[in-house]
């Protein structure tokens, strides 16, 4: 493996984790902001739902996206006969198994970070005329920045090192889907080739040990910080 590839299987790590945190990030915005404050009936089971791929085995929840979005699956089937749109076994396709994968922490780290706001600095920036938008903005959002951010730390780990959904729905194509772990399982298969599996190994580490180092300090300053910090109404 040449220092060319080395590079190219860490870029597309890169960008394929970079791509599935920004996508998650609002959506687990929004999805945890319902969860709290939302009224309709069946959270329980939404969030149930949310919460599968931390337990389900990555290959199941790769079949599940390529039932659902492959050429034949129940949407990918429509998408594809309407607008010729192929999701399956493409760089998107990478994108999305990570982001389904990463997605219950990312949400669980911003749900925890929002629970331990206190109500009473929504309440207050409510009663000087402080629409919910802004409350949320301008109050919530700063208070539960700790959890955003961890949340998307955890997210973007957890997508780099994301393998059997990948597998199963995006597939090993050389500079398109293959990711570092993928890198690996392929060169593992190939006799002579242990010390480029290990040097991918390597950043597979590195990222995994500071991505668990800055959830560790951003955990432990977020009680501080939400008790020294008081936003602007």
């Amino acid at each position: 493996m040449s220092g060319t590839d080395v590079l190219e299987t860490l870029f597309l790590s890169l960008k394929v984790g970079f791509l599935a945190t920004l996508i998650n990030l609002p959506l687990a915005l929004g999805t945890v902001y319902f969860l709290i404050h939302g009224k309709m009936k069946g959270k329980d089971v939404l969030e149930g739902i949310i919460s599968l791929p931390l337990v389900m085995p990555p290959v199941t929840t790769g079949y599940l996206l390529l039932f659902l979005l492959g050429k034949k699956g129940l949407i990918g089937s429509v998408l594809f006969n309407l607008f010729g749109l192929r999701i399956a076994f493409t760089g998107g396709a990478a994108v999305i198994a990570s982001m389904t994968v990463s997605f219950p922490l990312v949400v669980r780290s911003i749900r925890q970070s929002m629970e331990m706001v206190d109500v009473r600095l929504e309440q207050a920036a409510r009663t000087l005329g402080a629409d919910k938008k802004s409350v949320f903005l301008r109050v919530t959002l700063p208070l539960i920045m700790p959890g955003v951010i961890n949340g998307a730390v955890l997210g973007f780990a957890r997508s780099m090192g994301e393998f059997g959904a990948t597998m199963t729905f995006a597939g090993n194509i050389q500079g398109e889907t293959r990711t570092i772990p993928l890198s690996v399982y392929s060169f593992l298969q190939i006799p002579g080739k242990e010390k480029e599996a290990a040097l991918l190994v390597l950043v597979s580490i590195a990222v995994s040990f500071t991505a668990m180092y800055l959830s560790s300090r951003l955990n432990g300053k977020s009680h501080y910080r939400r008790q020294r910090n008081v936003p602007n109404l």
